[in-house]
């Protein structure tokens, strides 16, 4: 909120500076297609973080990886895994276990957290590894990401280990002890997952991304490569879909006038035929869904710059979104009643958006 003020008191590009490092935040809708979208490729690079990149995920997380040839290979890797076409592969699951969401809230809705807490774990484990065994909240490696999330992202926070900002410290003996032991048992347990996938020994089980991954030596990666991007896919998805459908739930329950609009959508157009191919003529449905996720056309982006797009202030852009705080679905949709061009920006800008979108949008739809 106070970077939206500065947003609107400045201006829709800001700078802000700490010593040497200067961090460009973009607020308003206009100016992130113009910088993070048409100058993409010369954003796409990530801030290197020895703590980070270096220490915590061995160079070899996607995520945290700056540009390289490594995260050519890997986003090679995720067009081919995860574009629409091969999203499709998983509708079946991905309906499986939407259906449990449903029935288990319809059993017992006052833990409606829990059982999203429980299913989207199940269905990421089975999209990502090809597990068809039943998860529980309990599950080791469950346990684990909740553990290793907090964790990932206190070391992206800038300032956050001294050794970014100096580092020799890494060569210190045990100043990065802590750091060590969350990377080895990260290493030890995304190892173990991937050996788990029946499509890692012997080809027998249901179609994974892991297995997919095997079974293209065009990709030239290596098994520590793929299973740390199999990991980095989990860590990515992990608590983000269920932050998506809790909301998707909430803001059903909070506004009833729009979940029957909704709802008369869904019986006119799907009616009993649950077939997921039906929800590209669902205008509404997805119009509920984004209501929840050098120098430049006058801009001077200076060199060795940090440059973000802040979400906030990008959805609260009085000209593209007038009055955001109202859940009004009709903003994305057009005078012909289809969904229009307005991009909700949640899966992030550029080369750097997030691969798994196609599977994201399918799991809360």
């Amino acid at each position: 909120q106070r970077i939206q003020q500065w947003i609107e008191e400045y201006g829709p590009v800001i700078t802000l500076t700490n010593g040497a490092d200067i961090h460009v935040i973009i607020g308003r809708y206009e100016e992130v297609v113009l910088l993070m979208e048409k100058q993409e490729a010369v954003l796409a690079d990530r801030p290197y973080s020895i703590a980070s990149n270096e220490i915590l995920s061995r160079g070899l997380k996607f995520m945290q990886m700056s540009t390289c040839d490594r995260f050519r290979t890997y986003r090679k890797a995720a067009h081919s895994e995860l574009q629409m076409k091969a999203a499709l592969i998983y509708d079946n699951d991905q309906t499986q276990y939407a259906g449990n969401i449903v029935l288990d809230i319809l059993k017992e809705p006052e833990s409606h957290q829990g059982h999203i807490r429980r299913h989207v774990p199940a269905m990421t484990l089975r999209v990502i590894y090809g597990k068809t065994t039943q998860t529980y909240l309990n599950d080791p490696y469950i346990l684990h990401l909740q553990r290793m999330v907090p964790i990932v992202q206190g070391a992206l926070m800038p300032g956050a280990y001294k050794v970014d900002k100096y580092p020799f410290l890494k060569y210190v003996p045990g100043y990065t002890w802590e750091l060590d032991k969350w990377a080895n048992f990260e290493h030890e347990q995304v190892h173990q997952q991937c050996q788990a996938d029946q499509n890692w020994t012997d080809h027998t089980g249901p179609h994974s991304i892991a297995g997919g991954l095997l079974s293209k030596p065009a990709m030239c990666m290596s098994e520590d490569e793929i299973s740390c991007f199999c990991g980095s896919l989990v860590g990515a998805s992990y608590d983000t879909t269920q932050v998506a459908i809790s909301t998707i739930l909430m803001a059903s329950a909070h506004f009833p006038d729009i979940q029957e609009i909704v709802q008369g959508e869904i019986n006119s157009v799907v009616g009993r035929d649950t077939r997921r191919s039906n929800r590209i003529r669902l205008v509404s449905v997805g119009g509920g869904r984004y209501c929840v996720l050098t120098w430049w056309n006058s801009y001077c982006i200076p060199a060795n710059a940090t440059v973000s797009g802040n979400h906030w202030c990008v959805s609260r852009d009085p000209e593209m979104f007038p009055d955001p705080e109202t859940f009004d679905i009709n903003r994305w949709i057009d005078q012909a009643g289809n969904l229009n061009d307005l991009k909700a920006y949640s899966f992030g800008f550029g080369r750097r958006i997030c691969p798994g979108l196609n599977l994201a949008n399918r799991s809360v739809i």
